[in-house]
């Protein structure tokens, strides 16, 4: 039987009783039907895990007896930034989701010319903390013990100014440039436009702050593909795969 990955926004001290209430414990107990004497992995993002069981389980909490530290990590060698324009549905979703699993380190949401998901004040709260919640429930499936870093969402012209991976690129069709002609950096960034991709004059402002453009092959890729492309190369000519 499979043994449940939980993180927990809380610290965590091995060798002593843990009590979970909350989403969390209506998580294990409504949904996983945990009981008294099941295993489970916990981590809160602060590197490693621990393995644990539950010691009790009522209507609405449980303790748990917390084992071990397990300095257990999976992070790739290659530091990972993606910059995605901001997409609508379940499109930004399942970006989120298998960016997680492909080891990203940072993601930065973008308001560009061409998004169409209009989000401010309380609606962009509630969208950032619904985003959180995507790269949790991936960590907990990927085994991975640390988050990536979910930045503030900002615009395009913005974000061009402050990144400050070692090598960054700015995909689109309309270049010939591939990674293989590039050498090996320790971080890279990935800049990718919403549905209907960057404007020309989008590609040239990220261009005129060091972004060099980037083709992956001859076809247009979605924006939820190109991303998930994209990772998946960088982590196979630079990274753990």
């Amino acid at each position: 039987m499979r043994i449940p990955r939980i993180y927990i926004d809380k610290p965590i001290t091995a060798n002593s009783n843990l009590e979970l209430d909350g989403p969390t414990a209506h998580y294990l107990l409504k949904v996983l039907r945990m009981e008294s004497g099941r295993e489970l992995i916990l981590f809160n993002g602060q590197g490693g895990e621990y393995n644990a069981i539950i010691e009790s389980a009522g209507k609405k909490s449980l303790t748990c007896t917390v084992a071990d530290h397990t300095p257990k990590e999976c992070e790739s060698t290659l530091n990972t930034e993606l910059a995605i324009g901001v997409s609508r549905g379940e499109r930004m979703d399942w970006v989120l989701q298998k960016a997680t699993e492909l080891g990203v380190s940072r993601i930065v949401p973008l308001f560009a010319d061409r998004t169409e998901v209009k989000l401010k004040g309380e609606r962009l709260d509630k969208k950032v903390q619904h985003w959180q919640q995507i790269l949790i429930s991936a960590c907990e499936q990927c085994t991975r013990n640390t988050l990536p870093e979910l930045a503030t969402p900002t615009t395009l012209e913005q974000y061009v100014k402050t990144s400050q991976a070692e090598q960054k690129f700015v995909l689109h069709h309309r270049t010939e440039k591939q990674l293989r002609d590039i050498t090996k950096p320790q971080s890279a960034a990935l800049l990718i436009g919403p549905e209907g991709g960057l404007t020309e004059e989008e590609i040239k402002i990220a261009e005129a702050q060091g972004f060099n453009p980037l083709a992956l092959g001859p076809r247009v890729l979605r924006t939820e593909t190109a991303p998930i492309a994209a990772l998946s190369v960088l982590q196979f000519v630079w990274g753990d795969f």
